[in-house]
């Protein structure tokens, strides 16, 4: 398997046409769990070893951004004990993975309503981001406590005071402008968006930003993707043939 990875590799390095940014949605936590018998937490756990292995290898290949779909709005619909954890392990690994960040040149962001969060996990984020705002390699861009609608409603609200305040002119408003009032007015739109687990849908992430990305959906559960379903993503990325509407 080792040899096939690092021919994979050696693909995509050949292709050249890398997708600059890649969007994620780390979807079967749980499942992976409940077939091995373990507590939904262990799932997470096991997630979080993938976001790492999955954040090195990115920065291996030189994509210039990679966001990943960490806790939706929606999510906190879950049993209280679950968002629990998951929000003390959110603590728990950024807390654990500034150094490593660092030493490899990954700068980290958010995207989201941060602020709603406790005091006790936006400071350790804030800590991250300030620790890592100089790096110049893979900038890794959290979605957290995030939904594509209501990220559109902020926008459309922010866009209005701005009308009213007489410093846009709504005669020139139009999707350009519009994306600068995004939480990622300052990231490209995602060229791929991975989706594990199986599920055909979007979940509520990146309605507007995701027009024309190229979807790939795998079987595989979050925890178990390896860094050859990851290479195999980006291979069938690089056989598609992106025209954004034109005719070739």
């Amino acid at each position: 398997m080792e040899k096939e990875v690092e021919r994979l590799k050696k693909r995509i390095k050949k292709n050249k046409n890398l997708p600059q940014h890649i969007a994620i949605i780390m979807d079967g936590n749980g499942r992976w769990a409940k077939k091995r018998g373990l507590p939904r937490i262990s799932g997470h756990r096991a997630g979080v070893k993938t976001v790492k292995r999955i954040v090195r290898v990115a920065g291996e290949l030189d994509i210039k951004f990679l966001t990943l779909f960490t806790f939706s709005t929606e999510n906190w619909r879950r049993p209280k004990k679950e968002v629990s954890a998951i929000m003390e392990l959110l603590y728990e690994t950024t807390k654990k993975e500034i150094d490593e960040l660092c030493r490899n040149n990954v700068k980290l962001i958010t995207t989201g309503r941060i602020d709603e969060l406790s005091p006790r996990r936006r400071q350790i984020l804030q800590l991250a981001k300030d620790k890592t705002k100089d790096n110049t390699g893979l900038i890794l861009n959290l979605a957290l406590n995030y939904s594509g609608r209501i990220e559109i409603l902020d926008a459309v609200k922010k866009m209005i005071e701005d009308v009213d305040a007489g410093q846009i002119d709504p005669e020139k408003i139009d999707q350009k402008l519009f994306s600068r009032y995004l939480y990622t007015k300052d990231l490209p739109d995602p060229d791929l968006l991975i989706r594990t687990s199986g599920e055909l849908r979007l979940s509520n992430f990146l309605l507007w930003q995701t027009s024309y990305t190229e979807l790939y959906i795998t079987e595989v559960l979050w925890p178990d993707f390896s860094t050859f379903d990851f290479y195999q993503a980006i291979l069938d990325y690089q056989k598609r043939d992106r025209r954004f509407g034109r005719i070739r």
